[in-house]
This record gives structure tokens, C-alpha cells and sequence, in this order.
């Protein structure tokens, strides 16, 4: 019960109860009414509830028709699944599947969830006014366009339908491309550019927030040219990441891979990566391996051992 605020006891003169007296006048005497409006009762406690919908209740397990799912909770009759648990693969106490079959296949942890695209659809798409072959096609116009329905962490890149699908040229940036579908936009004469994303990225690149593909690794050599071209860039100051985030009013800037595995998928030109304008002469995309030239900097000159003269050997 929420506490009542004591009344102030003031002197009193004599004979203030009778009918008689004067009515005492108190330099606090204005505050007795609003000190009476702050009593509370007991029951506001005991009535309060939660607005309507927003709990469910809760099954009360071994409790008979009490719990709200018939005499059994929904368990049925007897049986090994009513009286206990029953372990994940229980065949009956005969021989379990997985040592009479042996166990095939995994899920690897490690690998990202990206959404499929091929050649095919995106061209039907493309035919049907869907997507816009002129403008660079990212994460957010092809799920814009319903060609992808969830974009999870990215989409990659698939061949179906060969080199001779493409009716015109397309500049794409997707997270992955295989070889066949970046062998079939090349020949149309298009561009592919494989870009990191991550699950956040990729939610305020729908919400135009962030920009599909700018950053601050991206310069004119990472790309192809007709992708600068098809983004509006003329020269090399106008494709920045502070110009657009400027002029187009973006909040956020793309995100760079941290791990070693993605940093060398895109760091190696034949996955067309973003990064790979990195790399120095005679460097591969291995964070591990050095470059024959980086062998020979580190290394420094090899001096020669000079013996004195008085050695025979």
C-alpha cells in the first residue's frame, strides 16, 4: 500500500471543538485540502492487469483438464512420448540409423547465407521493365524488384542460361559471382564487381541509408570503368565516399571484411573483388604468401663473408 502523507500537527488553542470558537487559521491551513487528495486506497494494487493480448497462458503440465488442453495436456495415452523424453534418432531400441547408414553430410557454419540470381531471371526481369540495365544492378534493385526475395547476407552471382542470355551489356555488384556467370556477363560486355556486406549493411542499404557499393576503398581502379560511368561519376574526385555521402544524404559507410578468408576472396581478380586494385606487381591475393618482390625487400642485400688471409679454409 502506497504511504499516506501525515497530516501536520499544528498547536491548537483551547476550546477550537466548539460551536462557538473561530474556525483556526493556520499559515498551512491551505494545504490540508490537497494533503486529503493524496490518500490512496489498497485495492488499485490488487486491480491491475496487463493490456489484452499481450501474454499468452502458460500450459500447466500434469495439472488434468486444469490445464487448459484436456485430461492428457495433449500428450495422449500412455506411451513412452507421455510418461519421458524419447533422445533425438530413438528407433525402438534397435540399431540407430546413423551407425547402420553412417552419418553423410554436415552444415558448415562458416558459410554465409546469400541468396541465388542467375543470368535467366535477371534478363526476364530486365525484358519486363523490372530492372533498369543502364544503372549499376545491386542488392537493392534486385530485391526491390522481387527478383530476390531475401537478401540475407548478400546474393551471389549464377550462370543459368550460358554466354548467350544477355541480350545487353550489365554492370552488376553482387557479394559472390562464379566463374561461368562472370565468363557470360564479360562476353555480353557488361562488368561484374564482387562487394562485402554484412546482415546490418544490407538492411540500411534498403532503407537508403547507406550506399550499395561507394566506400572508402573504392576508387576508379576498383570496378570496371562503365560501372563509374553508369553511376554518374566523371573523373576520379566525383565517385568518393564523402561526395555521395554529401550530395545523396547518407548516414552510414559501408563496412570492410575483418576475417582473413573474406579479405582474400576479395582481394583476388578473378572473383572480380573490390579490393583487388590492392594488390602489387607479382602479388597474389594470399595474406599468407609474400610476392617474390616482397621476398627480395624484406630480405635486404646478402653480404659476403670476408675470412682474413691467414685462413686456409
Amino acid at each position: 500500500m502506497p504511504p499516506r502523507l501525515q497530516l501536520l500537527s499544528l498547536p491548537r488553542p483551547q476550546g477550537w471543538f466548539s460551536k462557538t470558537a473561530q474556525p483556526f487559521n493556520s499559515p498551512l491551513s491551505f494545504l490540508l485540502p490537497q494533503l486529503q487528495q493524496q490518500s490512496r486506497n489498497a485495492h488499485i494494487l490488487a486491480s491491475l492487469s496487463d493490456n489484452p493480448g499481450a501474454y499468452s497462458k502458460k500450459i500447466r503440465r500434469g495439472r488434468g483438464p486444469a490445464s487448459g488442453k484436456g485430461k492428457t495436456s495433449g500428450r495422449g495415452h500412455k506411451g513412452q512420448k507421455q510418461h519421458g523424453k524419447v533422445p533425438t534418432g530413438f528407433n525402438g531400441g534397435q540399431t540407430p540409423e546413423n551407425v547402420v547408414h553412417g552419418e553423410r553430410g554436415f552444415t558448415n557454419i562458416f558459410t554465409a547465407d546469400l541468396a541465388p540470381a542467375n543470368l535467366d531471371r535477371i534478363q526476364e526481369w530486365i525484358d519486363q521493365g523490372r530492372i533498369d540495365p543502364t544503372r549499376p544492378i545491386t542488392v537493392r534493385e534486385l530485391a526491390q524488384s522481387r527478383c530476390i526475395h531475401q537478401p540475407k547476407e548478400g546474393v551471389k552471382l549464377l550462370g543459368r542460361g550460358g554466354e548467350g542470355i544477355l541480350k545487353q551489356p550489365i554492370h552488376i555488384v553482387v557479394s559472390r559471382a562464379s566463374a561461368s556467370a562472370i565468363a557470360a556477363v564479360e562476353a555480353a560486355g557488361g562488368s561484374v564487381t564482387t562487394r562485402f556486406y554484412t546482415r546490418s549493411a544490407i538492411v540500411r542499404i534498403m532503407n537508403r541509408e547507406m550506399h550499395p557499393f561507394v566506400s572508402m576503398a573504392w576508387t576508379t581502379k576498383s570496378g570496371s570503368e562503365d560501372l563509374h560511368k553508369a553511376e554518374g561519376a566523371e573523373g576520379a574526385e566525383a565517385l568518393t565516399e564523402s561526395n555521395i555521402m554529401k550530395e545523396m544524404g547518407f548516414q552510414y559507410r559501408l563496412p570492410d571484411p575483418t576475417k582473413r578468408r573474406d579479405i582474400e576472396y576479395y582481394r583476388d581478380p578473378a572473383h572480380r573483388g573490390y579490393l583487388s586494385h590492392l594488390l602489387k606487381p607479382m602479388e597474389g591475393p594470399s595474406l599468407f604468401f609474400r610476392s617474390p618482390v616482397g621476398r627480395k625487400s624484406t630480405a635486404g642485400v646478402k653480404k659476403e663473408k670476408v675470412l682474413p688471409e691467414n685462413r686456409l679454409w
